[in-house]
């Protein structure tokens, strides 16, 4: 029965939801997978960090962290900085959860970078290292044995990669369409219900989905990073943000919105992209949708994408408001399919 020791670099709410989860699971795992594994190692932007060989109290810690305390109490080694934590904590898991950085990736490909050097399998839930080092993670994880995976960069816990990578074998992407910001679907919806841009805003900031500056949302920068990432991926065609043919919501009024009801059309903030040869474009950009579209009925926090391929006119997923819960449970289908493809 294979065992692992996991490390969780980054504690935020998907961090804490992992925590849990992994408690919730952890007899499942055993019984149907031969599974067991112990948390050795959480480090935290604010809240410090612990490693414990022997296994931490992942729900100690999510208390410690949630009342404001440091994790330090729980540490057998003390931990200076990422690096070093990285080096310290015995994982044979990597979860890197930091902040996202749009523009380089960085720090977490030199985390997840580390961690396959020092033979940990990494996954992510981080956009930033798909988009610009997806190749180099990739390869560097084989010559390592070991894997990269990161299915809740885009959709959360939806199998989106892992359904190319397992499910459509021979399956070539020609192209996709699809809702994959779920903070500025819950904006245009509520501004339907009469709300001006700013108030919706406000109570997305409110309900946790956006953040206090919600430029990234609104000006379509973090659906953007979903397209890149996608079109990295699943069309093997290198990508960046700043490629995609951007558009955010900002100058869609409470006017158009209510005319475009009227007529029996929403607004959406629509992804796509089409493959072109050997290269890729990409497009992101508020779109007036009718009842026919797929994406017309999709609701609140939802998001869907509409997959073209070769093999398969037209495949759909849908994910209904998704939360910490199911990025965390994308996080564990990962470290499922990492031990199942190891055993």
């Amino acid at each position: 029965m294979p065992h692992y020791n996991l490390a969780l670099l980054g504690f935020g709410n998907v961090g804490r939801a992992l925590a849990r989860l992994l408690q919730r699971k952890e007899a499942e795992l055993q019984q149907h997978y031969d599974v067991t594994f112990n948390v050795t190692g959480i480090a935290t932007r604010q809240h410090g960090a612990a490693i414990n060989p022997a296994g931490l109290d992942t729900i100690r810690a999510v208390e410690l962290v949630e009342t404001g305390e440091s994790l330090a109490a729980l540490s057998e080694i003390p931990v200076q900085n990422n690096l070093d934590f990285l080096h310290s904590c015995g994982a044979d898991v990597l979860f890197e959860n930091t902040p996202v950085n749009h523009k380089t990736g960085q720090p977490a490909i030199d985390h997840l970078h580390l961690a396959l050097e020092l033979g940990m399998h990494a996954i992510t839930a981080n956009k930033g290292p798909v988009v610009h080092a997806y190749r180099e993670l990739t390869e560097f994880a084989k010559t390592k044995n070991r894997h990269f995976y990161f299915e809740s960069t885009v959709m959360d816990g939806a199998p989106i990669f892992s359904l190319f990578r397992s499910a459509l074998p021979a399956a070539r992407l020609q192209g996709f369409r699809g809702i994959l910001n779920s903070t500025t679907n819950l904006i245009l919806g509520r501004m339907e219900n009469g709300e001006t841009f700013d108030e919706a805003v406000k109570y997305a900031q409110s309900v946790g989905l956006a953040e206090t500056d919600p430029a990234a949302d609104v000006d379509g920068w973090d659906a953007a990073i979903k397209v890149a990432a996608l079109v990295t991926v699943l069309m093997d065609i290198p990508f960046a943000p700043q490629q995609v043919e951007r558009t955010g919501i900002r100058l869609i009024t409470p006017e158009m919105v209510a005319q475009a009801r009227a007529q029996g059309k929403r607004w959406k903030l629509v992804c796509s992209a089409v493959r072109d040869g050997a290269a890729a474009r990409g497009h992101v950009a508020p779109e007036l949708v009718t009842q026919a579209s797929p994406l017309f009925s999709v609701e609140g926090s939802s998001s869907i994408i509409e997959f073209q391929t070769d093999t398969l006119s037209s495949l759909s997923i849908v994910e209904g408001n998704p939360g910490p819960e199911t990025t965390a449970y994308g996080l564990l289908a990962d470290f499922v399919n990492v031990a199942r493809s190891v055993v």
